[in-house]
């Protein structure tokens, strides 16, 4: 944009402007390729404290997983995309751990089929949580849901309706702050359960993981400031009040 606008200017004759923003502009591509932006985004995106072990587990727990994706293979088959294992594998680790505390414990699993590709995230993920051990029986499948905004509000009646007391929820690290914020919006207060940490890398040539690295960021915050925005100008629905669930 910064480019385009800068021919724009040129083509008028603003030449001092138009040197100015691509200046400008040339200065940004390499704060974002060769690393210090995505890395500046990603930290403080990250900073949420998340739960460390020993984990205190309530009365009746309920693990709420936040689908990455789903992909059809070249075989047909659809599995989860590459992202998404380490929050299945987390959720799965945590269910062992809750279960070996004696306590009550479910998972949820949140995630619509968004892709279209003729099943939900939920019940794409479902299969790999029973292989690694999760009980059939304490699983509990939100296939409704089409983005991070209605996994919260369409977990919400579900944990309501299984009487937890404490809710984990379970995304990667650059996520969670995000979803934190929708779900408490719900009136799910939840524990962060981050499955991995990502950052930029420095470079003294750029990179295109950091290009990539900096998309994603700002998709979170792109986020967060609309929800802001919508919130400020009366367009979310009612937030639920917390301790409500």
């Amino acid at each position: 944009m910064p480019v385009l606008l800068a021919i724009v200017l040129a083509f008028f004759r603003w030449r001092r402007c138009s040197r100015a923003l691509l200046a400008l502009a040339a200065i940004l591509w390499l704060a974002i390729g060769c690393g210090p932006v995505p890395i500046w985004l990603l930290g403080h995106l990250q900073s949420l404290p998340a739960a460390e072990a020993p984990i205190a587990w309530g009365q009746r727990n309920a693990i709420v997983l936040l689908g990455a994706g789903a992909v059809r293979t070249g075989e047909g088959q659809l599995e989860p995309k590459l992202s998404a294992y380490g929050r299945i594998g987390k959720a799965a680790m945590l269910y062992r751990a809750c279960r070996q505390s004696g306590r009550l414990c479910k998972v949820e699993v949140s995630g619509g089929d968004a892709r279209r590709l003729g099943e939900s995230e939920a019940a794409v993920y479902a299969d790999d949580l029973r292989q690694l051990g999760v009980d059939p029986a304490d699983l509990l499948l939100e296939s409704r849901s089409m983005n991070t905004w209605q996994n919260a509000q369409f977990s919400a009646p579900l944990l309501k309706s299984l009487g937890v007391d404490r809710v984990w929820l379970v995304s990667s690290g650059f996520h969670l702050r995000r979803g934190m914020l929708y779900f408490a919006h719900f009136g799910i207060q939840a524990i962060p359960v981050r499955t991995d940490y990502v950052d930029g890398e420095m470079s003294w040539l750029p990179l295109a993981y950091n290009f990539t690295m900096a998309d994603v960021a700002l998709h979170e915050y792109t986020g967060i400031a609309r929800y802001r925005v919508y919130n400020a100008m009366g367009w979310n629905v009612q937030a639920t009040k917390p301790g409500a669930l």
